[in-house]
C-alpha cells in the first residue's frame, strides 16, 4: 500500500470551511510582485462539512466563500455507494445571482487497481464545474426517507484552479492560443485581464444570503474569456511550423511545493496567419453524420486479448508507428502542479482498448477555460477521491486540443483510474462538457478524439475499428469479476460500467470515430 504525504503548504479554518492551499506565491512585498499576486493565484481546496441531525439528509446552508469554479461531495468510506441525490447551487462571482438546483453524477468508482487502496482513497462524485462563484449551498438526501442512512464524513469540496501569469522564470507558464487542435505556440508576454463568462445554469434566484460574509474578501477571478475558434482544428501547423509541444513526461514529480502552477492559456493570438486555409472541416456543434445506438455491430476479426499482466514501473517500448503523433497539449503547458503525483506512473505492457469519456459538468465553457478545467479536475482526483494523479490518460475539448492527461509519456501504456474493472488494459480520453442532458460534440471534437485514439491504438498494433476480449477485474454492473467481455477497440464508458457516461450523444458517435480512427492510422 502506498504511503501518501499531502505536500500542501497548510490548512486554516475560513468562515467555517477548511482551505488547503496547493502551492503558494512568496513575494518580497514590492509593487511588481504584489501587482503581479493580484492577476495570479494558487491552485486551492476548500472544504465545507456538511451539517443536519437527520441520517437521510444533510445540508451546508447558504454562505460566503472564497472564490471557486468547480466543486463536488466526498464521503470517509470509497467502497460505500451514495443511494439518493447530491445537489449544490452556487453565486457567480461577477453577476451575483445564484444558480438553479444542479444534480451532482454519483457514478464514479475508486480505481480497481492498486491505486483504490490507499489509505487516502475517499469516495466522491464527479466534479462539476461551474465558473467563478463565491457563494454555496448544497444538499444530500437519501433515497428511501428518514429510515435511509447517507455514508459517514460527508464533505463539500470546492476548487479554485487557479490564475495562472507570464513570469515563466519563476515558475508561471502561460501557452499562446491553444484553440487550433492543440497548436500551442510562444508564451505571450501579456496576461488577460477579462472576465470569465458565466456558464447558463437556469433562472437566477434572487433569494438573498443567510449567511454572514467570510473573513476575507472574496478575489475577482481573471480568467480568459476567449470564445471557441470558427477556424478548422487540423492538429498539423499551417504555414510557418509552431514549436512542437513535448510528448516526453515532464520529469520526476516533486516532492516539494513548487511555488506556483504552470501553464494558462492565453487569449492573445500568436505568430502569424496561415496563408494555407485548412482542409479539415470547421466545428459545427452538430455531430457527424451516421450515428448509432448499437453498442456492438457485427464483430471484427480482430483477434482477442488476454489480460497485459501487473502493471510495473518501467514503460515498455511501443511498436513504431506509421501515424503521425497528434498535437498534444503537456502537462507543463496546461499549468499541472506536479507536487500534487506523489507516486511515479505504473505502465501496462500494452494499450488494448481505448475508452471515451464525458467531464459531465457544462458545455458552457470557453476554449480559453479548458486548462483551468483540466487544472481542477487534477486537484479533485488527486486531493478529493485520493488518487496518485489525474484519472484520464488525455482529454479533449471542443475546440478539438487535445491535452495530456495522466503523467507518464503520452506515447507509453501508462495505467491511468478511468474505467473501473478495465483499467489493466486501456487508456481513457475524456471530453469537456455533457453529452447526456442535450450536448452535442462538435465535429471538432470528435476528430480529435479520433485521431488520439487511432494513433494510441496504432502505437500496439492494434486495430481502432475492431474487437478485443477483456477479463473483467471487477464487478461493474455491466461485467462479473473474471467474466471475459468482447468490447469494440474504441468503446465508450457504459460499455464497460455501468453509467451513462460518455452520454448519449457522445455515444452514438463512437461508429463515426472508429471508421476515421482506422482511416487515420
Amino acid at each position: 500500500m502506498k504511503r501518501r504525504t499531502w505536500l500542501a503548504v497548510g490548512s486554516v479554518v475560513l468562515g467555517g470551511s477548511v482551505v488547503t492551499t496547493v502551492a503558494v506565491t512568496t513575494t518580497s512585498g514590492t509593487s511588481d510582485e504584489q501587482a503581479r499576486g493580484e492577476r495570479m493565484r494558487p491552485v486551492a481546496a476548500y472544504t465545507e462539512t456538511f451539517q443536519g441531525g437527520d441520517p437521510g439528509k444533510r445540508l451546508v446552508p447558504r454562505k460566503d466563500t472564497r472564490p471557486f469554479s468547480m466543486l463536488g461531495v466526498s464521503w470517509e468510506d470509497p467502497e460505500a455507494e451514495l443511494d439518493g441525490t447530491a445537489q449544490i447551487r452556487t453565486r457567480s462571482a461577477q453577476s451575483g445571482q445564484w444558480t438553479r438546483w444542479q444534480d451532482l453524477d454519483l457514478d464514479i468508482r475508486p480505481p480497481e487497481t492498486d491505486e483504490g487502496d490507499d489509505s487516502g482513497v475517499r469516495g466522491a462524485s464527479e466534479p462539476l464545474w461551474v465558473g467563478t462563484s463565491d457563494g454555496v449551498e448544497a444538499r444530500v438526501v437519501a433515497d428511501g426517507g428518514e429510515s435511509a442512512e447517507l455514508p459517514g464524513g460527508l464533505r463539500l469540496v470546492m476548487i479554485d484552479p487557479g490564475i495562472l501569469g507570464e513570469d515563466i522564470g519563476n515558475g508561471w507558464r502561460k501557452v499562446g492560443d491553444m484553440s487550433g487542435g492543440g497548436n500551442s505556440q510562444e508564451p505571450s508576454q501579456q496576461p488577460s485581464t477579462e472576465p470569465e463568462p458565466e456558464p447558463s445554469q437556469g433562472e437566477p434566484s434572487t433569494e438573498p444570503s443567510a449567511s454572514a460574509p467570510a473573513t476575507e474578501d472574496p478575489e475577482p477571478s481573471r480568467e480568459p474569456s476567449q470564445q471557441p475558434t470558427t477556424e478548422a482544428p487540423t492538429g498539423e501547423p499551417t504555414g510557418e511550423p509552431s514549436p512542437e509541444p513535448p510528448t516526453e513526461p515532464t520529469g520526476e514529480p516533486s516532492t516539494e511545493p513548487t511555488g506556483e502552477p504552470s501553464g494558462e492559456p492565453s487569449t492573445e493570438p500568436t505568430g502569424e496567419p496561415s496563408p494555407e486555409p485548412s482542409t479539415e472541416p470547421a466545428p459545427t456543434g452538430e455531430p457527424s453524420p451516421e450515428p448509432s445506438t448499437d453498442p456492438t455491430g457485427e464483430p471484427s476479426t480482430e483477434p482477442t486479448g488476454e489480460p497485459t499482466g501487473e502493471p510495473s514501473t518501467t514503460a515498455p517500448a511501443p511498436s513504431p508507428s506509421g501515424t503521425q503523433a497528434p498535437r498534444i497539449v503537456s502537462r507543463t503547458q496546461w499549468g499541472a502542479d506536479e507536487s500534487l503525483v506523489e507516486d511515479p506512473p505504473s505502465y501496462l505492457s500494452r494499450v488494448d482498448a481505448v475508452f471515451v469519456h464525458h467531464t459531465a459538468g457544462t458545455n458552457d465553457y470557453t476554449c480559453a477555460q479548458s486548462a483551468s478545467i483540466i487544472r481542477g479536475i487534477l486537484a479533485y482526483h488527486v486531493k478529493t477521491n485520493g488518487w496518485n494523479d489525474v484519472g484520464y490518460n488525455f482529454f479533449v475539448d471542443k475546440c478539438g486540443t487535445i491535452f495530456e492527461g495522466r503523467a507518464g509519456g503520452v506515447d507509453k501504456a501508462v495505467q491511468g483510474a478511468h474505467t473501473y474493472g478495465f483499467n489493466g488494459y486501456s487508456a481513457g480520453v475524456s471530453l469537456l462538457g455533457n453529452y447526456e442532458d442535450g450536448g452535442r460534440p462538435t465535429q471538432a471534437a470528435l476528430d480529435a478524439i479520433a485521431r488520439i485514439s487511432g494513433w494510441k491504438l496504432g502505437l500496439y498494433g492494434a486495430d481502432p475499428a475492431g474487437k478485443v476480449t477483456l477479463t473483467a477485474a471487477a464487478d461493474t454492473g455491466v461485467w462479473k469479476e473474471g467474466e471475459r467481455a468482447t468490447l469494440y477497440r474504441i468503446s465508450g464508458h457504459r460499455d464497460g460500467y455501468a453509467t451513462l457516461c460518455p452520454g448519449a450523444n457522445l455515444y452514438s458517435q463512437l461508429p463515426a470515430i472508429r471508421t476515421k480512427a482506422a482511416a487515420s492510422s
